[in-house]
């Protein structure tokens, strides 16, 4: 059995008494979907400019633009526990000019809005951004499981589960990624998680064609480890898990830093070290924001010494199937400034591309969070979450792996406990208009 699935049992052993208690209680799921509008809380880092706490939650009380008009959720965001204050918080103007929205001093308090029992109809935790430790290995140590956990407790106290949202991957620590899945199964806790990465425009608006037998997978992009490689790493899952027979998980990775990556690249193919070229020069040359390698001229192909030149901290993760696909993960600061993807699948000569477009990510051209917040809007009044948790469960052990790797200088981790198997939804959930 793979550890995951151990740890999973774990999880729900431990949280048996409490799953108890609820059917004692005469938990009805369908208590989680309510006749009027859904009131919802916020488990919130920080609120501050550009932070993930101001442009989801801004959206939810003021509208965003969709398809050709503007969009007001129908959904109340009518409390928050915010768990740090910068100097520069909006959370408090918040709550001051819309008079639905209250912030608690606690997160059980969130959930109850000041009293005894759940008082909710679902649970965003927003834990990106903030002030927090960071561990040996450079992690930032968010208190997403944390929130949850708590959460947790008031379900099982108030004897009634409602739908729970998580931004971005589950936790830093596998452990604790599984032990969230754990109790969220354990009681019925329906779960979405993610960025908006699988749910952004793609140029051109490609999917994986029904029953491709995908030979190996790429993601190009920017950022830095512990962050921005879940965004490349969920690209790549939401395009390969629609390969023929679905998703069956991870077998081992290898991450790679500084000189090695280039190394990598000089090898020329997977079995070499490296990876397939063609899908590098196809992420590239998909990129909106390649820097030009050279001065005055925006269309250059870079050569392994300009890559080496322009990037000065190269990130790679190389990782394995089950079914024996495989897959990279490249951080190119300095070289690209979106994110990629490419693919080789068995009897086309061309790679499948595209380019994941989300925005400028600056003061004047922020990340759009608008497909997302839609997307979580619909969870909350379904009560079913648009794309398989699953896959967030899958990336959140990815990073992990990977930041474990990048600690032992590039050594192949074994990931028994990733041989994770799902199906995707059946229509694709990709951004068109």
């Amino acid at each position: 059995m793979p550890e995951s699935h151990k740890i999973s049992r774990r999880a729900i052993l431990a949280a048996a008494p409490a799953a108890a208690a609820l059917t004692v209680a005469g938990c009805d799921k369908s208590a989680a979907q309510p006749t009027k509008r859904p009131r919802i809380a916020a488990l919130v880092t920080e609120v501050r400019r550009l932070s993930h706490g101001e442009v989801i939650l801004d959206r939810f009380l003021e509208g965003f633009g969709w398809e050709s008009g503007h969009h007001r959720p129908q959904v109340d965001l009518v409390s928050l526990y915010v768990d740090q204050f910068p100097e520069s918080d909006l959370s408090r103007e918040r709550a001051a000019r819309f008079p639905q929205l209250k912030i608690y001093p606690s997160v059980e308090k969130a959930l109850t809005c000041g009293g005894d029992k759940l008082a909710v109809d679902g649970v965003m935790i927003i834990g990106e951004h903030g002030k927090y430790p960071v561990n040996e290995k450079g992690q930032t140590l968010y208190p997403r499981f944390e929130f949850f956990q708590q959460a947790y407790e008031v379900f099982s106290k108030s004897g009634r589960v409602v739908p729970v949202f998580n931004d971005k991957h589950l936790s830093w620590n596998w452990e604790q990624c599984s032990k969230m899945n754990g109790l969220a199964r354990c009681i019925g806790v329906p779960m979405m998680a993610g960025s908006s990465l699988p749910i952004t425009w793609r140029i051109p608006p490609v999917e994986m064609p029904d029953e491709a037998v995908v030979e190996e997978a790429m993601s190009v992009g920017n950022g830095n480890p512990d962050s921005y490689d879940f965004h490349l790493l969920e690209t790549i899952q939401c395009f390969v898990e629609r390969r023929k027979d679905g998703e069956t998980g991870v077998v081992k990775l290898q991450a790679l830093r500084g000189d090695a990556v280039w190394r990598a690249l000089e090898a020329g193919n997977w079995a070499a070290g490296g990876w397939d070229p063609q899908l590098f020069e196809a992420c590239l040359c998909r990129s909106h924001m390649l820097a030009p390698a050279r001065e005055g001229f925006n269309h250059v192909y870079p050569t392994p010494a300009d890559m080496a030149r322009m990037v000065k901290d190269p990130v790679a993760y190389r990782f394995e199937y089950v079914d024996g696909l495989k897959a990279t993960m490249l951080l190119l600061n300095g070289l690209v400034g979106d994110i990629t993807f490419a693919a080789r699948i068995k009897g086309q000569s061309e790679p499948l591309s595209t380019l994941m477009y989300i925005g400028g990510g600056n003061e004047t051209q922020p990340f759009n969070f608008d497909a997302l917040v839609w997307n979580i809007e619909q969870f909350f009044l379904t009560g079913k979450a648009p794309y398989p948790f699953e896959r967030t469960l899958l990336t959140s052990g990815l990073v992990a792996a990977g930041i474990d790797s990048l600690d032992r200088k590039g050594e192949w981790i074994d990931t028994p406990h990733l041989e994770i198997s799902y199906s995707p939804t059946r229509h694709s959930t990709f951004r068109r208009t």
